[in-house]
């Protein structure tokens, strides 16, 4: 067994951490899926969670890089871009149900317009035909 560091971590921890730090920093991990959390550095360098939580060098300097990292930064803008498509969609919900809010009106103005549209011809085939006499031709006065 190695000798322990300065937290009572062993030296083979402490490294293993490091390296998987290094692993994980530069994208190419080995037992994750590379993204930069806790759970990834203690299971990437193959040590348990307590072993980790004991190593506080290795963590601060895990945090310090963590909020330096441009995949930090790139999580940021990729939340902000959730948020603003979020935004987006529910306002294109809001003039969606506008619209058929609208559609519905027009169909029962439409439905309504078609039942008098058909009273009115009903009543207009209901009607006798009313013959109204011409005035008798020249052709036949004479």
């Amino acid at each position: 067994m190695t000798a322990p560091t300065r937290s009572g971590l062993s030296v083979t921890a402490e490294k293993a951490l490091r390296e998987a730090m290094e692993r994980l920093f530069t994208g190419r991990p080995i037992r994750t899926d590379g993204k930069l959390t806790k759970q990834n550095l203690w299971r990437e360098a193959g040590v348990s969670r307590a072993t980790m939580n004991r190593a506080t060098a290795v963590l601060a300097d895990w945090e310090n890089r963590v909020s330096q990292s441009t995949a930090r930064k790139h999580d940021q803008k990729l939340t902000e871009e959730i948020t603003r498509l979020r935004r987006r969609l529910k306002a294109n919900r809001l003039e969606r149900q506008r619209l058929q809010d609208e559609v519905d009106a027009a169909t029962t103005v439409i439905a309504a317009l078609l039942a008098e549209n058909a009273a009115l011809r009903e009543r207009l085939g209901n009607r006798s035909a009313v013959v109204i006499p011409l005035g008798r031709t020249q052709a036949a006065r004479e």
